[in-house]
C-alpha cells in the first residue's frame, strides 16, 4: 500500500480545504516571490502563520519535518557553502577557508526561505487535490494567447501527482538495499547512485504505463471545463496575503 507523504492530499475541512484554488494558487506564487527580499524578522513572523496553517490542516510537522530531511540536509549543505564564500569578519579560519559572521547570517536566512517556501508548497499540495490544480492552472492560463493551456495544466497536475509515487518508489528502493545489506557501503557517491538509477527507471515505467491507460480511455483535451466553488472568504486571504507582502518588504 501507498505510503501517505507530505505531497498527498489529504481530505478536510480546514479553512485551507475549502478555499477555492486559484486563490491558493495566487496566494502561494505572490508569498513566495515575496520572500526573496524578506529579512530575518518577516522569516520568523511568516514561518509563526505556517505553522498555525499546518495545525489547521490537521498536518503533523515532526512527520512532515521526517518525510524532507534530505531537503533538509540539501539547505545544510547551503548553509555550510554560504558561511564559507561569503566575505567579512572572519570567526574561523583554515587554510584557505573562512567562516564569516556575515555568510553565516546570509547562510541562515537563505536556507530558512527555501525551508518556508518547502513548507508551504506541502501546506498546498496536502490542501489541494491534483484535479482543482488543473483546474486553476487552466483558468489562469486561457486568456493567454498561443498557449494550450489544457494540455500545460494536465502536465502540471501529472507533475504533482507524481511526486508521493517518487518518493514511495524512492522508500520501496532503499528498503530492499538495506535487506540485501547496500546500507554497508560507506561511498555516499556509490549510495546515491545505486539509488537513483534504479529510481529513474521505476519513474519512467510509470510514466509509460500511465500514458498507455490514458490512450486506453481515449483521453483527450476537450473536456468538460470545471466549475469553482468559492468558500466566500478568499477576499480576506487574499488582502492579508497583499498585506503580506508588503510587510515582507518593510520589516
Amino acid at each position: 500500500m501507498a505510503q501517505v507523504t507530505p505531497f498527498t492530499y489529504r481530505q478536510g475541512k480546514s479553512i485551507l480545504h475549502l478555499l477555492d484554488v486559484r486563490c491558493k494558487f495566487f496566494i502561494i506564487c505572490l508569498l513566495s516571490m515575496s520572500l526573496l527580499p524578506a529579512h530575518f524578522l518577516a522569516c520568523f513572523f511568516y514561518g509563526f502563520i505556517l505553522f498555525f496553517f499546518f495545525k489547521n490542516a490537521g498536518l503533523n510537522i515532526l512527520s512532515t519535518l521526517n518525510h524532507i530531511k534530505y531537503f533538509i540536509l540539501l539547505l545544510f549543505f547551503i548553509f555550510i557553502a554560504r558561511a564559507l564564500t561569503m566575505k567579512g569578519d572572519i570567526i574561523f579560519s583554515f587554510y584557505d577557508l573562512s567562516i564569516t559572521v556575515q555568510g553565516l547570517n546570509e547562510g541562515f536566512l537563505v536556507s530558512f526561505k527555501f525551508f518556508l517556501v518547502m513548507l508551504t508548497g506541502v501546506i498546498f499540495s496536502s490542501t489541494t487535490k491534483p484535479s482543482s490544480v488543473k483546474s486553476a492552472v487552466q483558468w489562469f492560463l486561457k486568456p493567454v494567447p498561443f498557449v494550450p493551456e489544457k494540455r500545460v495544466a494536465i502536465m502540471i497536475s501529472l507533475a504533482l501527482s507524481f511526486m508521493p509515487v517518487i518518493l514511495n518508489q524512492a522508500r520501496e528502493i532503499s528498503e530492499a538495499q538495506k535487506a540485501r545489506c547496500a546500507d554497508l557501503q560507506k561511498n555516499p557517491v556509490k549510495k546515491i547512485i545505486r539509488l537513483v538509477l534504479p529510481l529513474l527507471k521505476k519513474t519512467f515505467l510509470s510514466a509509460d504505463y500511465l500514458v498507455l491507460a490514458m490512450e486506453s480511455r481515449c483521453y483527450s483535451d476537450d473536456r468538460t471545463d470545471p466549475e469553482f466553488i468559492p468558500s466566500g472568504k478568499e477576499f480576506y486571504f487574499l488582502a492579508a496575503s497583499v498585506l503580506l507582502s508588503l510587510g515582507f518588504a518593510w520589516l
